[in-house]
């Protein structure tokens, strides 16, 4: 491999930390981001285990629903 890519014209001494700088900076980001949502989903099924399932009554005239819901005056 040729070693003038990664001197990159004199200035791999400047670009290399940059991106390695870069790059731990977004891995820490990415492993703090987890560990709290790792943390809120705990909080969630803790909070919220056991919801309880609704139902929702629909009306029986559905002729005056869709009136009332109709755009056109024909």
């Amino acid at each position: 491999m040729d070693s003038n890519f990664f001197v990159l014209g004199g200035y791999g001494l400047f670009v290399w930390p940059a991106f390695i700088f870069t790059f731990l900076v977004c891995f820490t980001l990415f492993l703090k981001t987890k560990a709290e949502l790792k943390k809120q989903e705990k909080l969630f099924l803790y909070n919220y285990r056991t919801l309880e399932i609704v139902e929702i009554e629909i009306p029986e005239n559905e002729k005056s629903a869709n009136a009332a819901y109709s755009s056109n005056t024909i």
